[in-house]
This record gives C-alpha cells, structure tokens and sequence, in this order.
C-alpha cells in the first residue's frame, strides 16, 4: 500500500545531517519511507499536510504502565523513593490481566496521541497467578497500532531478604528465567516483527540478587535480546550497594557483567567522572526521565556531562504514578527547562533534546529503522498543524519548538508502521469512552 503526505510545510527529519525539507511531499510503502521531496505517482491514500509540521515518532526507553492505575494518590505525595514504592507495592500486589492490559492501553494511548510511536515498558511485578500480563500488553499494543518492546522484568528479593517489595510479587529465579525463555522465543523475532520484540530487565540492585542479574545476563547474550535495570537513581541506592557489596551501583554493574552496547540504565543520577567516562568506553546507554527525578526528589541527571563524552541518551516519561503522565512532548520541554535551570549555557537545546527523543532514544533499543525520518526507514512519525494561534512566533524555529515554547495539544496525525493510529487527536483502533469506563471501573477494584 503506498500513502501520500501531500504538501508537508516542513519536515524535520533529524537525520544525521539535520536535514530540514520544505514543501516536500511524503511516501509510505508497505510501513516504510519510500522518499521525502516531489514525485509523481499514484497513492491508495492520500493526506492534505499542506501547513503542517512532521516529526519523526518519539521513542520511550523507559516506563512502568501499569502504574498508571496508581497515579496521583494523596498517600504518597512527597515521599521520595523507597518510601513509595514500600508504599505502593502494597497496591500492586493486587495486579491481574484486566489491570495490566487496560492500564497499557490509557497509558500508551496516551503516549500515541502525544507523537510517541514506539514504547518501552519494564514490567517486574509478577503477583502469584496473576496470568500472561506480558501477553496482555502486547495484546494492548496490537490493539491501538503502536510499535512495543516489552521486558520480562523480575524481583527475588522481598522484605525478608532484605528487598522492598512483598513475598508476593517475587519469584525465584528459575521461575524467572523459565519464563524469561518463554518470552524471548515468542516475542523476539526482530527479522520478522519489528512491532514486537522483547528484553531482560531485572529490576535494580535492591530488589534483585547478584546471581539473577548474572544469569539473566548470560540468557539476554545467548538469545541476542537487550538488557535493562535501574541504576544510579538515588543516594538511597547507592548507599545500599556500599553497605551490602561495598562498591558503588557502576562498579557493581560491571562486577555482574552489566556494561556494555546491549545495556542502558533508567535514570543514571548519581554517578561520578570515572562512572560516565566508564558508560561512554563501554557503549553503555542512559534513559533521562526529567519529570520522575523531579517529583521524587531523585536529583538532577548530567546530561551535558554525559552528551560531551558520547554517552548514549535517550528520553522517557518513567512509569506513571512517579511522573504522573506519559507524554513524550511534556518530557522535552522539563528537560529543557530542567538542564537550564542547572547548567545553564552547557544545556542540551530544544533541538538536541528532540534528537534525544527520537534518534537518540531508538540507539538505546538497538533499533538503526526508527528515530529519524529518511528513505528506508520505518514510516513512523507524526504531524501537527503549524497555523494556529498556539504557535504564532514559535512556529518560526520548528526544530526547537518543543524545548523553547512547548506544545500541549494531541497530534494532528499519527502514523506507525505507515498506518493512520491517530487523527484530530483521538485513537483510531480504541473506543476512548468505553476505555474511561472499563479502567475506571478496573481502577476502583485496584484501589478498594
């Protein structure tokens, strides 16, 4: 099937040379770029984008879905860390597949509306017989048309052993790898899937002993899938890998085999000189979550740091309940605002966090086909229309638009794959009001 964007204004592609194309027309072809600029030709469908702004799809490289269901409760505002998810646990232990899946759909949903076309998610609550919830997320996903890495994630170590969650959402660990196994020969066949595809995410250093993060390690390099955790997140951590192993949370990464070009860490906050020049030689990545450092208290990560030595960087919204939304454009403009405050004139610009969010974010994955808009790629992307009174004067610098002003409106068009998933700001493929009613419904019996 070939599609046409006819008459784009602008596209930023946020290729490698920063290409921006003016009046250009749009090709997809069976889900790919077939070229960018003026051709003749005839399309099964065609979109008017004349005064319109494209974009290549924003990547997510780190979020907890289900905590959607768990956002904004009065009980754990101005906790930080360990105190919340102490807190918190107790709620998710009561997790089934109704709440994994319908908390999947608002929560990417709302992702999708808001120019995001590819979501990670780390899932590493497991209650006991709780079913699939890996099935149903990525049931939730095929449903609303976005392009989903899901992670096996997992916990071994609960309250008794000197972790935080309870006895009840741990398991042991050849219970986790058996289904890790499960998994990855179901869902990782990126020759042949690339909307599905799967990774290995135990889930930090407090909540996981040493011998899983090895051997989840060893499985993830036999099958050639990525690797995921938490790492560098608060003072809480890292004085918890000092006490217990006596180093700090890197150096007790790299004792595990835990470095490298298949590994990218959530948050990365707290790490020295040495630590961020170890994760550059090593081709370790980093997912920048702005919003939950923030309301957690959590500190500030070092993006200009890390930019300046070729440490890999990506964005992400963080799950949920610690952020509390999951929109892609809302974290550039923190970002931006963010590093401004810190670093001043070292801050990464508008246009860099952009980059962040797309190509920089697809590095982490491990995916060369999405993050920027260019002939063989993935026909990912979306637009917003550049004529309104929202935009006037910012409209001038559309790669920067997102950092410097900021756009707090649903998109236009959204494509994944080069399928229509959103139009005029609301789902193709998801009736949105029988949705509210089912996760309202789904939320109470959460809750109660």
């Amino acid at each position: 099937m070939r599609t046409l964007l006819q008459g784009v204004d602008t596209v930023i592609s946020c290729d490698p040379n920063d290409r921006v194309y003016r009046n250009a027309d749009v090709w997809f072809c069976d889900g790919k770029i077939e070229g960018i600029g003026t051709f003749a030709g005839n399309a099964d469908k065609t979109f008017d984008c004349r005064g319109m702004i494209l974009y290549p799809g924003f990547v997510n490289t780190h979020h907890h879905l289900y905590q959607y269901f768990t956002r904004s409760l009065e009980r754990v505002q101005g906790m930080e860390l360990f105190d919340w998810l102490r807190t918190l646990y107790e709620i998710w232990k009561n997790l089934n597949e109704d709440t994994v899946y319908l908390s999947s759909l608002a929560a990417m949903g709302e992702l999708m509306r808001y120019g995001c076309t590819t979501c990670f998610d780390h899932h590493y609550v497991f209650p006991k017989g709780a079913g699939d919830l890996i099935a149903r997320q990525m049931a939730a996903a095929d449903e609303l048309g976005i392009r989903f890495v899901a992670s096996r994630g997992s916990m071994d170590l609960s309250k008794k052993d000197g972790g935080l969650p309870p006895d009840s959402v741990v398991q042991t660990i050849d219970e986790i790898l058996a289904d890790s196994q499960r998994l990855i020969e179901r869902y990782h066949h990126p020759e042949k899937d690339h909307m599905h595809d799967i990774v290995l995410a135990p889930c930090s250093p407090f909540s996981v002993s040493g011998d899983l993060m090895r051997e989840s390690a060893k499985l993830a390099r036999a099958y050639g899938v990525r690797l995921h955790t938490h790492v560098g997140e608060t003072r809480d951590e890292e004085n918890y890998t000092l006490s217990r192993f006596g180093m700090r949370p890197v150096a007790y990464m790299e004792s595990l085999g835990w470095l490298g070009e298949d590994v990218w860490y959530a948050h990365g906050i707290h790490m020295n000189d040495g630590e961020l020049d170890q994760l550059a030689a090593t081709g370790t990545g980093v997912a920048h979550c702005p919003c939950s450092n923030m309301k957690l208290h959590s500190g500030v990560c070092r993006v200009p740091d890390m930019l300046r030595r070729g440490v890999k960087v990506g964005l992400a919204v963080d799950g949920s309940a610690s952020n509390d939304g999951s929109n892609m454009m809302n974290e550039i403009r923190t970002a931006y605002l963010l590093h401004r405050l810190t670093w001043g004139e070292q801050a990464p610009s508008g246009y860099e966090l952009l980059k962040m969010a797309t190509a920089g974010s697809a590095a982490l994955l491990g995916r060369e086909d999405i993050g920027s808009l260019e002939t063989g790629k993935q026909a990912d992307c979306f637009l917003i229309r550049r004529e309104q009174p929202d935009l006037l004067c910012a409209e001038l610098d559309e790669k920067d638009l997102f950092g410097n002003v900021g756009y707090h409106k649903p998109c236009d068009l959204v494509f994944v794959n080069g399928q229509l998933t959103v139009e005029g700001g609301r789902l193709m493929n998801v009736n949105e009001e029988r949705l509210y009613r089912d996760g309202k419904r789904e939320v109470a019996r959460l809750l109660g």
